[in-house]
């Protein structure tokens, strides 16, 4: 039977996708919509803490294209605590012009193919804890997707033996690797959390870096025979700031 790699998991993690309802929106006056981006400011203002206490973080972005308008992501210590910051965050007087339209429930995922030393607690490595429990980049763009290893007749990711799957990932690390500097990676396990294995969030300010690293990949092996994926959604940094110009109208 082909061995179970273990994997290092840090913070809980959720993917908010909303489309704005902006036929309603606009019906509201000046006052009222100014009422409302102030209290979404001051909910994401409030939720600066955690990243300050070292308890999660979280990242607002706005989506280009139809997919949704609005992903708002969050991490934190526990499965409870997400639901905490999404119930609190659908009580906002703005959700009533939110339109969810899609979700994704994963938690920060280490895959221990390369060996690291078994006297050594890995969540205390210098090197390893802060890629579990991450401060976000407030980078201008964000890319995300999730993703399965394929297993069928012909490419069974899960019937590998582990040499050949440590081999692969190997190889595809090092064009991940070859992007630093560019592109922030974070890789969430979802197996009995949500739909797909894994989501991928990456960030960056130069957006062309996404399709330069995915187009890469698709000639790593590990991604041709064994990669399956969802959909993609792109977007923009919306900080505080700049809310009362993303949603004026």
């Amino acid at each position: 039977m082909p061995q179970a790699p273990e994997t290092l998991d840090g913070w809980y993690s959720l993917h908010l996708f909303y489309a704005v309802d902006w036929t309603t929106f606009r019906l509201l006056s000046e006052d009222d919509r100014n009422a409302l981006i102030d209290e979404l400011r001051s909910f994401l203002a409030k939720h600066e803490s955690a990243r300050e206490n070292n308890a999660g973080d979280h990242a607002f972005y706005n989506i280009t294209g139809q997919k949704a308008d609005i992903l708002l992501w969050v991490l934190r210590p526990e499965m409870k605590d997400l639901n905490t910051v999404e119930n609190e965050f659908n009580k906002l007087k703005i959700t009533d012009y939110l339109i969810p339209t899609y979700s994704y429930v994963s938690v920060i995922e280490l895959g221990n193919y390369l060996h690291t030393n078994p006297d050594e607690d890995p969540y205390e490595n210098p090197h390893i804890k802060p890629r579990l429990y991450p401060e976000l980049p407030h980078a201008e763009y964000i890319c995300f997707y999730p993703m399965d290893k394929r297993r069928n007749e012909t490419y069974n990711w899960y019937m590998l033996p582990m040499e050949k799957r440590s081999e692969l990932m190997y190889a595809h690390g090092k064009i991940g690797r070859s992007y630093a500097g560019k592109i922030k990676q974070f890789i969430t396990g979802s197996i009995g959390f949500d739909d797909h294995e894994w989501g991928v969030t990456l960030f960056a300010d130069d957006p062309l870096q996404f399709k330069k690293i995915v187009y890469d990949m698709r000639f790593d092996e590990t991604t041709a025979r064994y990669g399956d994926f969802g959909s993609f959604f792109v977007g923009h940094i919306v900080e505080k700031e700049d809310l009362q110009d993303f949603l004026s109208i």
